[in-house]
């Protein structure tokens, strides 16, 4: 995810933290700061702290329920609406899906809980305001968890209520029908929020912002998968392209990127074999920073994953999403290059197909049912 910035890795897990989350977290230490001075900036940095670590805790709350399934996450994001744990791939089951979805917000019922047994019952209203330097720290912390069980209960991606309502919709109607219902919900959910937030309050009007793009981003991404799940690398692969030498400098790169309709240029030594990759904006930075003679060498991507022509093309858009790459390469069976695969090109075939009718097919998991 863009604007994320990674902290410490855990089980293979990388943690990123969102920088809108940072700056929430900055407000709410200067909200206690205006109202009680030193001592009680000092209480709302150890409150951040403790809010941090639940929101952690929630995450791993996901990352723990899908190992139970065999699904790796390879990150966690924290948001200032919570956070995302990135699946490697989407469970096999409605079921599975409700039991990860659900994980996340039980251990915030779990931490509130412990917290109400410490302090000996429920805390007055009071707890609930938490910009409030003057309310028991353990009573705070315990209203924030409920707040982050019942709002992740709301039924918008990227929120966990926008996943259980897709799972519990997957048993009848199939994973995909489900998402885009899910979808419809939670940008509904996102415009009501916008609406409340012009009486008055800015937050809702950011957090609206937050669900609406994460119920499109959601929508977009199974739209792909659904695509490239039922094709092969070498139906989708771009094979007419122009291509970079080892040798060549930011200026050659220049001119084929004015010559031609290009992003991505591959770069491919004399025996065939890709050595990376050079976006535009790589190529449009070193322009700017270290001038027109820069080798390509220098700044292109390096480590592209290769696919060969008869591998599902899920694979490659599997690479994309989890590493972040601008491309991934296709190479015969000797391991010379022949093409490549990008996002968008990837998301012009979903276009393409979504213009024409489509003959039914059998389809793999997830859910069966269309």
């Amino acid at each position: 995810m863009t604007w994320s910035i990674p902290i410490g890795t855990v089980g293979g897990t990388v943690i990123r933290i969102h920088v809108t989350f940072l700056l929430l977290l900055l407000w709410i230490a200067w909200a206690h700061y205006a109202q009680g001075g030193a001592q009680a900036a000092l209480q709302g940095v150890v409150f951040v702290v403790l809010v941090f670590t639940c929101v952690m805790l929630h995450e791993f709350g996901h990352v723990y329920a899908a190992r139970r399934y065999g699904i790796r996450t390879p990150d966690i994001t924290l948001l200032p609406i919570g956070g995302v744990a990135r699946l490697a791939n989407i469970p096999e089951r409605p079921s599975e899906e409700l039991v990860i979805a659900i994980a996340g917000p039980l251990v915030n019922v779990v931490i509130a809980a412990l917290l109400y047994l410490i302090l000996g019952g429920l805390p007055s209203f009071a707890g609930t305001e938490l910009q409030n330097p003057g309310v028991d720290l353990l009573a705070r912390l315990a209203s924030v968890n409920l707040f982050l069980f019942l709002f992740n209960l709301i039924p918008a991606f990227p929120m966990d209520g926008g996943r259980v309502l897709r799972a519990l919709l997957g048993y009848r109607l199939g994973f995909a029908r489900a998402t885009q219902i899910a979808a419809s919900v939670g940008q509904g959910v996102a415009f009501l929020l916008g609406l409340l937030g012009l009486f008055g309050n800015p937050l809702l009007l950011f957090i609206a912002l937050f669900v609406y793009l994460g119920a499109a981003a959601e929508a977009h991404a199974v739209q792909m998968r659904q695509v490239a799940r039922g094709m092969l690398v070498g139906d989708a692969m771009i094979t007419e392209f122009e291509r970079l030498s080892p040798n060549s400098r930011v200026e050659d790169a220049v001119q084929e990127l004015i010559r031609t309709t290009q992003h991505e240029f591959p770069v491919v030594d004399g025996a065939g074999r890709l050595r990376g990759v050079l976006t535009r904006d790589a190529m449009i930075h070193a322009l700017q920073e270290r001038g027109a003679d820069t080798p390509v060498l220098d700044i292109m991507t390096r480590d592209i994953p290769l696919v060969q022509p008869r591998q599902s093309l899920d694979e490659a858009l599997r690479l994309l999403q989890e590493k972040g790459l601008p491309a991934v390469g296709v190479a015969d069976a000797e391991g010379r290059f022949v093409g490549f695969i990008t996002l968008e090109n990837i998301g012009e075939i979903m276009m393409v197909n979504s213009a024409r009718p489509q003959p039914s097919r059998p389809r793999a998991n997830p859910w069966t049912q269309n």
